[in-house]
C-alpha cells in the first residue's frame, strides 16, 4: 500500500508540468498539419510537428518561463515518458535488421567517438579548460550527451559546476544539430533514409536529441527506417559507455597513486552531483528496454508469423512511441535556458563547439563515403 500511495502521490504531482507538454505538443501537432495543408491560403510548407514542439518549448522557457509548480511534471516527461518512447522504437526492429544497420554504422560510429574524445581533450587543454570540465565535453560530446556527463562526473570526482557546465554546452550544442541536422540530412542523403538515420545517429549527442532529430526527419520525409536506423547507430556509441566509465575509474586511480597523494580523497559527496550515488550504472536500463523490445519484435515475428492481432498490438506500439516522443521532446525545449549560457565563459563554450562541429563534419563526411562508396 505504500509502495501504491507513493507512486500514487508522484503522479499527481507530476500531471500539472506533463499537461503542460501535453498542451504544447498538441497546439505543435495543430500547427504543423496547418502548414502541410495549406491552411489560410498559405502555401503548403511540411514541417514536423517535433521540431515545432522543441522550438515552441524553448520560446515559452525563455519568455513566458515555467512555473515552479511544472518543473515536476516536466522532469518526469523527460526522463520517464522520454526514455519509454525510446525503447518502444525497438519494435520498429527485428535482430536481422538492426545486425545489418549496425554493420553500416559501427565504422562511421567508432570514428566519431575517437574524434569526439581525441579532440575534445585536446582542445580543451589547447583553450586552457579546466583538465575535468575537459573530460566531462569530451565524454559528453562523443558518447551520449548528458547522461554520459553524469556517469563519468564521479569517476574523476568532477564538482558540481563543472558537471552543470557540461551538461549545459551538451544540451545547447546538441539541441542546435537536432533542429539543424534533419535539413542537412535531407539534403545528403535523401535518398537513403538508412544512410541519413545513421549520420543523425552518430552527429548528435544526446540519446533524446538523436531520437528527436531522426523523428523530425522521418516525419518530413516519410521515412520511418531513418528513425530506426538512428537508434540503432546511437545504442552503438551508448554502450561504448560500459567501457569508458571503468577505463576512467583505473586512469585516476593510477593517476592518484603515482602523484602519491598525502591529503586524503575528498569525500565523495562533496564532488559528485546532487542525486548521484557511487553507484554507476554502466548500461541505462531505456537501452536494455530498447535491446528488449527488438527481441520481442524478433520473436513474435517469428511465432505469431505477422497475424492481425500481433499486427495490431505493434501498430499500437508505434504510436505509443511517437505520443511520448514528441511529448518528451517538448519538455526537452521547455527545459532549455538561454541565460544559463552567460554563466559558462567562453572557452568551455568554444571547446564545447568545436568539438561538436568536427564530430558532425566527421559523421556527414563518412557516411557520405559510405553512400557513395557502397551504396
Amino acid at each position: 500500500m505504500r509502495t501504491l500511495r507513493r507512486s500514487w502521490d508522484a503522479l499527481r504531482a507530476a500531471f500539472p508540468g506533463l499537461l503542460v507538454a501535453i498542451v504544447l505538443a498538441l497546439i505543435a501537432r495543430a500547427v504543423a498539419q496547418a502548414l502541410a495543408a495549406g491552411a489560410g491560403g498559405v502555401p503548403k510548407f511540411p514541417l514536423s510537428p517535433v521540431m515545432l514542439a522543441v522550438v515552441l518549448g524553448m520560446l515559452w522557457r525563455n519568455t513566458v518561463g515555467v512555473p515552479a509548480w511544472a518543473a515536476a511534471g516536466l522532469k518526469w516527461a523527460m526522463h520517464q515518458l522520454l526514455r519509454t518512447g525510446i525503447a518502444l522504437v525497438g519494435l520498429r526492429l527485428t535482430l536481422a535488421g538492426a545486425s545489418a544497420i549496425a554493420a553500416t554504422a559501427l565504422p562511421v560510429a567508432i570514428t566519431c567517438l575517437c574524434v569526439g574524445l581525441g579532440a575534445g581533450l585536446g582542445i580543451s587543454r589547447l583553450l586552457g579548460v579546466p583538465r575535468r570540465l575537459g573530460v566531462l565535453l569530451a565524454v559528453g560530446t562523443a558518447v551520449c550527451g548528458a547522461t554520459a556527463v553524469v556517469a563519468m562526473s564521479p569517476v574523476i570526482r568532477a564538482r558540481h559546476a563543472e558537471t552543470a557546465f557540461a551538461v549545459t554546452c551538451v544540451v545547447l550544442f546538441g539541441c542546435v544539430a537536432m533542429l539543424g541536422y534533419p535539413w542537412l540530412a535531407g539534403h545528403f542523403f535523401g535518398t537513403s533514409p538508412r544512410h541519413a538515420g545513421i549520420f543523425l545517429g552518430t552527429a548528435i549527442h544526446d540519446t533524446s536529441q538523436v531520437v528527436g532529430a531522426a523523428l523530425m526527419y522521418s516525419q518530413q520525409a516519410a521515412a520511418p527506417e531513418a528513425l530506426s536506423a538512428a537508434s540503432v547507430a546511437k545504442l552503438l556509441r551508448n554502450l561504448s559507455i560500459a567501457v569508458l566509465i571503468p577505463l576512467a575509474a583505473w586512469l585516476v586511480h593510477r593517476h592518484e597513486s603515482r602523484e602519491r597523494l598525502s591529503a586524503p580523497a575528498p569525500h565523495a559527496a562533496e564532488h559528485q552531483p546532487a542525486g548521484l550515488s557511487g553507484h554507476v550504472q554502466l548500461v541505462p536500463m531505456f537501452v536494455l528496454a530498447f535491446l528488449g523490445c527488438i527481441l520481442l519484435r524478433t520473436a513474435g515475428d517469428a511465432l505469431l508469423h505477422g497475424g492481425a492481432l500481433w499486427q495490431a498490438l505493434i501498430n499500437t506500439g508505434y504510436t505509443a512511441s511517437d505520443l511520448f516522443l514528441t511529448c518528451g521532446m517538448t519538455a526537452v525545449g521547455l527545459s532549455v535556458s538561454f541565460s544559463d549560457l552567460w554563466r559558462i565563459g567562453w572557452r568551455p563554450l568554444a571547446a564545447g563547439f568545436t568539438v561538436a562541429t568536427l564530430v558532425g563534419g566527421c559523421s556527414l563526411a563518412l557516411t557520405t563515403a559510405l553512400l557513395h562508396v557502397f551504396g
